[in-house]
């Protein structure tokens, strides 16, 4: 990467010292003079609970490093429900921001009676907007796949075209206008529908703070690992995650801790969907690596899964650490839209 390059990235993506607003936080109203185009619309979302986790053993909890607290089915009459590729969550883990693969915003509350999720609630849909305000599907922009917060700025990857759009929601919450953010040269050329499905921005106090970190699919290097970029921050370059197993990259998420969550997934016919989470050490991502580390929960179609796209990650009251995944049901009736918290056993 030219050293030019390498600078504008770096100011792009380093945090301003303070926000207006946190992405999640409730939207501020309307000021006079603002436009009404792409105003999110409120929908209905009906949640119905998964008493366990394991369809074969009710009363197991415990999965590799992490232990069941609950989980919903989603369903909505509400068209443009579907396709949830990602979850953000305030750092109470109500508030959300979550996305379909097909361009549009969705907004919201998680219910809950005690430590179990029972509903969504103030959900609302929004297409998201480019840089003209128009919805990006009039440019044929869809696949929206990967997302990324940075106090109110919002980061979307667009796996179809492999790039990057950074949505400031202090100007107009879900109305706010997306604007190209620019990536290295050889994002472009990662392959078509298998580009850019995890994107972690790093805060201060951690290792590479101010960097955008973005993992593709299965877009491989020569080896055959997991290409990856670290975009901004004190040493931006491209790095590869161990592929093993066949399995793909789907999510990931930080950890106050400082480690890496990355989400896999894999299917066959023979045995359909698998799902898998890593956990890596954010010290070790540098120009150059192939970074790996143990596995701390994996589950077939004997427990209650799907294509399993989106993770995130909140500390309760508690103190616990609680892990959240999200499916994509591809709007497909043969699939589900499933919502799933654990507790991660440090």
């Amino acid at each position: 990467m030219l050293k030019s390059t390498a600078a504008a990235l770096a100011a792009q993506a380093m945090p301003d010292v303070a926000r207006a607003q946190f992405a999640t936080d409730a939207p501020t109203p309307l000021a006079p003079g603002d436009s009404l185009d792409g105003a999110p619309v409120p929908i209905e979302v009906k949640a119905r609970p998964i008493p366990s986790f394991d369809t074969r053993d009710h009363q197991r909890m415990r999965f590799g490093s992490l232990e069941f607290r609950s989980g919903l089915v989603l369903t909505s009459p509400f068209p443009g429900f579907g396709g949830l590729s990602g979850w953000r969550f305030d750092a109470k883990g109500e508030r959300f921001i979550s996305f379909s693969d097909r361009g549009s915003w969705l907004t919201g509350r998680i219910l809950y009676h005690g430590r179990e999720m029972t509903g969504l609630a103030d959900v609302e849909a929004a297409p998201m907007l480019g840089a003209d305000g128009r919805p990006i599907t009039t440019r044929g922009w869809f696949d929206t796949e990967s997302i990324a917060i940075d106090g109110s700025l919002v980061y979307i990857g667009l796996e179809r075209v492999n790039q990057v759009l950074r949505f400031d929601f202090s100007r107009g919450f879900t109305r706010a206008r997306g604007e190209v953010f620019p990536m290295p040269p050889a994002v472009r050329k990662l392959p078509f529908n298998k580009g850019l499905e995890a994107l972690v921005f790093v805060p201060k106090g951690l290792p590479l703070a101010g960097t955008l970190i973005a993992i593709s699919e299965r877009g491989l290097d020569a080896q055959g690992n997991l290409i990856a970029f670290l975009v901004g921050g004190p040493a931006p370059g491209q790095f590869s995650v161990r592929r093993s197993d066949k399995f793909d990259i789907s999510d990931a998420v930080l950890l106050a801790s400082g480690d890496l969550l990355v989400l896999e997934r894999k299917f066959s016919l023979v045995d359909g969907v698998g799902i898998r989470i890593r956990r890596i050490a954010l010290s070790s991502l540098k120009p150059g690596a192939v970074v790996d580390g143990p596995t701390i929960f994996e589950a077939d179609p004997g427990e209650e899964i799907d294509n399993m796209e989106g993770i995130d990650a909140h500390v309760s009251l508690e103190g616990d650490t609680v892990l959240t995944m999200v499916s994509d049901d591809n709007f497909s009736l043969l699939q589900r839209t499933l919502l799933l918290q654990f507790k991660l056993m440090e």
